[in-house]
């Protein structure tokens, strides 16, 4: 294969005995051979700067006969005259074909000169919004800026509507906070990292989505079931990594500006300096504020909350030369939210949440060749949380400090590999009323990942992670990728692995504070966080992904299977009391089916179709019965129509179906407290318009979220009396 490339795109050093080396004609290797039946050249050409250089891989051929050859890399060649031929034709795209009589010559110099070089071929295509690699071992969903420009509101816990993979939600009726699902399952399950370090974890499972505002993101990589053992040890049901804009490449000044209906207004501004060429730095700031009051289903409380927030990034990009590479960031986030009932008094039920973040992260690498090279991650943060929902007090702090150590070499294309050592330290202090949770974890891991490429059909990647944990001692985590492309627009993957993580009880289950349930955790081992063991699970994925075209237009299909199995799970369990609130370590079984259709279908000229259908199957031993998981639809449909004009109109409709679902149970209630055994099925549209101009580089957008105005009625169990034992926000569905 490789003899048959052509002279231009050779590669390998190869000696030729007729070359010397200098690359000129060594005729002195076939003197002896008789009569000059060989006929030795040098051809060149003059470039754009007008210096004559080699012209290589051009046709020379005898004009009366059949022999032929190409020119080197020094523009050098040989070619035999068995018949003693005159005319010797030189060829090369964008010239006109030249003719020397060589008459006696056994050696000639030629230079090819010419005015009919051809014009300029432009090659363009028109990017995805969001883009899933048929060459990846792994199956992941770029999500590009322009996806998140669909719906341009607000952070990152928002920019899910158009994506039929993860669920949005709300926790309660109360904070106004949203919440993510995949698979069926918690977003706590999900690892959620900025730039491949960790990002929403621990007190920020829930609310952390709302510290990333969506102008500040660059794209946005989702990976479902289990991620890379590199990353850690915690994804069970996928990875979404976020990546920010870079200070080298990014707008030199960039600014939005936002207002919707309920009060809300936010200020956006990106900044990019490049100091000189291996120094650049930039600055992102984002303010958002909500002042007027609403409560437009007349329930005594507001429909969202009021307050501000805050977030200011730094960040730089250093070039140290010789392969050395770095990057330091800042991020300061500030929160100060108030929800509850509207023309509160001093008895009245209000929720305050006030937050103070700070983190520092940097990253520093050096390619040491061209098969190996070396990185190293470190980021820390501390969180403080003051926070009160009624009378229940809910005040936090964590510390946390990540170092990931990465060595890469490629021993040649199809074998590479990726090893490293990691640390991982969380200091955790929770006050729930009187009560005082405190725990510290310290993590020490090693970790190997091999990627293997036999040909282009195939390749795999196979990870193992060993860990210590402080508390629950050794750990091993293995992760399998597999991909086979039978056909270049026809891929299958599979996937397996282990995950591991220790839940925040209080954090990921925020929205209970919403209601007056009692909390009541069965410890196992007062050692362990809160008395409960890890949650432990296992997940297998297959996917499917087909390439064709209809009409000329591209049409990919996709169907994904996962199943995650948990060996241990803290089980969050509403339905023994709808006045308490129970945790415990899983007896019995807990696994999650999730089947998904997706098709993405370009019908014309950019006018894009997306369209999905989820089936859920998630259940739980609850009190030692096997349930559907509460508040989550067994089946779901999606749509999203995206079309753009040529003068930069964009028109963008997205539609979700949700299917019933089961609420906790309720029954003990009295008459009049009590909710329904399911929720009705739903539809909910969005729609925006966006202009864009060129010049100035603006866009202007304006959208409706819940078109159809669809809410859920009564969403809060005894709104008129929430200091009853039956006030309860938190099972929103709708």
């Amino acid at each position: 294969d490789y003899d048959n490339l052509p002279m231009c795109c050779q590669y390998r050093e190869e000696e030729d005995d007729d070359i010397d080396d200098n690359g000129e004609l060594n005729k002195n290797g076939h003197e002896g051979h008789g009569h000059s039946h060989e006929v030795y050249g040098s051809l060149w050409q003059v470039n754009l700067d007008g210096k004559k250089v080699p012209l290589v891989g051009a046709n020379v051929y005898w004009k009366d006969g059949n022999e032929g050859t190409t020119s080197n890399k020094s523009g050098s060649f040989i070619i035999h005259n068995h018949d003693n031929y005159h005319i010797l034709v030189i060829s090369y795209i964008g010239y006109p074909d030249k003719e020397i009589n060589i008459g006696t010559k056994d050696m000639l110099e030629a230079t090819l000169t010419g005015d009919n070089l051809l014009d300029e071929v432009i090659i363009s295509t028109r990017q995805k919004t969001t883009l899933v690699s048929f060459l990846k071992t792994e199956k992941i969903q770029v999500i590009s800026e322009n996806e998140l420009h669909k719906a341009a509101c607000c952070n990152i816990s928002e920019s899910f509507e158009t994506n039929p993979s993860v669920d949005v939600s709300s926790t309660d009726a109360v904070t106004g906070t949203r919440q993510i699902e995949m698979l069926g399952l918690s977003g706590s399950y999900v690892q959620i990292t900025r730039e491949n370090m960790p990002d929403t974890r621990g007190l920020s499972s829930i609310y952390g989505l709302t510290y990333t505002p969506g102008t500040w993101v660059e794209s946005i990589q989702l990976n479902t079931g289990t991620g890379s053992v590199v990353n850690g040890y915690e994804s069970i049901t996928g990875q979404i990594n976020v990546e920010l804009k870079k200070p080298e490449n990014s707008e030199k000044v960039y600014l939005n500006a936002y207002a919707n209906a309920m009060g809300r207004f936010e200020g956006n501004a990106n900044f990019s300096f490049k100091i000189n060429e291996n120094v650049s730095t930039g600055l992102l700031l984002h303010a958002n504020t909500r002042k007027i009051e609403f409560d437009k289903n007349n329930d005594g409380f507001l429909d969202n909350p009021t307050g501000d927030q805050v977030i200011v990034l730094n960040r730089w990009k250093i070039k140290y030369g010789n392969g050395w590479e770095g990057q330091v960031g800042l991020k300061a986030t500030y929160v100060n939210n108030h929800g509850g009932e509207i023309n509160a008094t001093d008895t009245s039920w209000e929720s305050n949440l006030k937050t103070n973040r700070y983190e520092a992260w940097t990253k520093l690498g050096k390619v040491i060749d061209e098969k190996s090279s070396f990185g190293i991650q470190l980021s820390a943060f501390t969180h403080q949380q003051e926070s009160n929902f009624g009378n229940r007090i809910y005040d936090a702090s964590q510390n946390s400090f990540y170092v990931n150590t990465i060595y890469q070499y490629a021993f040649n294309p199809k074998n590479e590999i990726k090893t490293g050592l990691s640390f991982l330290y969380d200091d955790y202090d929770e006050t729930v009323e009187v009560d005082n949770y405190l725990r510290e974890e310290k993590v020490v891991g090693a970790f190997a990942e091999y990627t293997y490429k036999p040909t282009e059909k195939i390749s795999a990647i196979i990870g193992l992670r060993v860990d210590n944990h402080n508390i629950f001692g050794i750990f091993v985590t293995p992760r399998f990728h597999l991909r086979y492309a039978p056909l270049e627009k026809t891929v299958f993957r599979a996937s397996a692995g282990r995950g591991q993580k220790t839940a925040s009880i209080f954090a990921e289950n925020i929205g209970a504070f919403a209601s007056n349930r009692a909390f009541v955790i069965s410890k196992e081992n007062d050692k362990n966080p809160y008395g409960l063991n890890p949650e432990v699970a296992w997940s297998y994925g297959l996917s499917f992904s087909q390439g064709f075209s209809v009409s000329s237009r591209d049409v990919i299909l996709n169907i994904d299977y996962f199943y995650t199995n948990f060996e241990n799970q803290v089980v969050v369990d509403y339905d023994i009391n709808p006045q308490e609130l129970h945790f415990y370590n899983l007896e019995g079984k807990s696994f999650s089916n999730s089947l998904q259709f997706q098709l993405d279908w370009e019908l014309i000229e950019r006018f894009d179709m997306r369209v999905a259908y989820r089936f859920n199957d998630v259940k739980s031993n609850y009190n030692n019965i096997l349930q559907n998981k509460p508040l989550v639809a067994k089946h779901r449909a999606f749509a999203n129509l995206a079309y753009e004009t040529n003068n930069k109109w964009k028109f963008d409709l997205t539609m979700n179906w949700q299917g019933k679902k089961r609420l906790p149970d309720t029954s003990s209630n009295p008459e009049g407290y009590k909710a329904v055994e399911y929720s009705p099925d739903y539809w909910t549209t969005n729609v925006q318009v966006s202009k864009g101009w060129e010049i100035p580089n603006l866009e202007v957008y304006l959208g409706v979220e819940n078109l159809f105005d669809f809410k859920q009625d009564n969403p809060i169990i005894s709104a008129d009396d929430p200091q009853s034992p039956y006030f309860d926000a938190s099972m929103i569905w709708g």
